[in-house]
């Protein structure tokens, strides 16, 4: 018989790593356009186990791209929303009481790094400058993770890649990324693709056709000639599909913009006026 456990005491294993995030590991190739030679320059980049950022606007393609590289390489992808309030333990990991007994649960970028995953950070500037010094040692010659709570060292295998974006449009001085960490990345720019190529991505993820998609394309450049003139940035690709979408369901053109484009864009009365003239205007 086993002898009872003290009262209001648990056992700690040390030994246990459960992953908070699951790996993902995509079955079917996720749709993406190239529009230079950003696959190139990513591939070499993972052979080469150097990290990779992602610069660009709002919904230009940059988290598509990630997936669709992931697909392409046959690496699990982990991927984390960065926020104000995410700390290095959300990141790395940390002890949760299971039961009666004391476990560790990897974080997200732990888990990563022991699954040799592609880890993405997406919108890196929005998470605190103090978690983000915890990839320091993931972007330089150590390659490696360091779990202070746990006194662990984690050598990350040759398949582990770390990839991070942000919106250099949205920067400030609170929420400029450090030289010092932008200078251990390769670095890809982003933008809108060219007209052409874009209404190809809005017809195939929108399920509209070309001539529909060319509309949606032309009211996006309309829209993104207002930044700063009444907009902080205009609508994104991602932003067209959606109206594409609601329209592939049956929505009146001028509704699904109105819903998917404009009514997201903004809330200020004059600006709202704007847009909802540019989409009678193209519709």
């Amino acid at each position: 018989m086993k002898p009872a456990k003290p009262a209001g005491r648990t056992s700690v294993r040390a030994d246990v790593h459960t992953p908070a995030t699951p790996l993902v590991r995509l079955a079917s190739e996720p749709y993406y356009h190239a529009t230079g030679d950003e696959l190139a320059v990513f591939e070499a980049a993972a052979k080469s186990c150097l990290p990779v950022m992602l610069k660009g606007p709002t919904g230009c393609g940059k988290t598509r791209f990630v997936e669709h590289m992931a697909w392409r390489l046959k690496r699990p992808l982990v991927t984390v929303a960065c926020h104000d309030d995410l700390t290095t333990a959300d990141l790395v990991g940390r002890y949760l009481i299971v039961g009666d007994e004391t476990v560790w649960m990897d974080g997200p970028l732990a888990a990563a790094v022991r699954a040799g995953a592609i880890c993405y950070l997406d919108e890196i500037v929005e998470a605190r400058k103090d978690t983000t010094v915890v990839i320091h040692p993931l972007t330089d010659s150590r390659r490696a993770l360091p779990v202070e709570k746990r006194g662990e060292y984690i050598e990350a295998p040759p398949d582990f890649m770390l990839v991070i974006s942000y919106n250099p449009g949205y920067q400030s001085v609170l929420k400029e990324m450090k030289p010092s960490t932008r200078q251990r990345f390769v670095a890809l720019d982003f933008d809108y693709p060219e007209a052409e190529i874009e209404a190809r991505i809005v017809a195939h993820e929108g399920g509209v056709d070309a001539d529909t998609a060319k509309k949606l394309v032309k009211l996006g450049s309309l829209t993104r000639k207002l930044k700063g003139a009444g907009l902080d940035e205009g609508a994104g690709t991602r932003l067209l599909v959606h109206a594409a979408q609601l329209m592939a369901a049956g929505m009146a053109p001028a509704i699904a913009c109105t819903a998917a484009i404009a009514r997201p864009l903004a809330d200020e009365t004059d600006t709202r006026d704007a847009l909802d003239d540019l989409i009678r205007a193209v519709f």
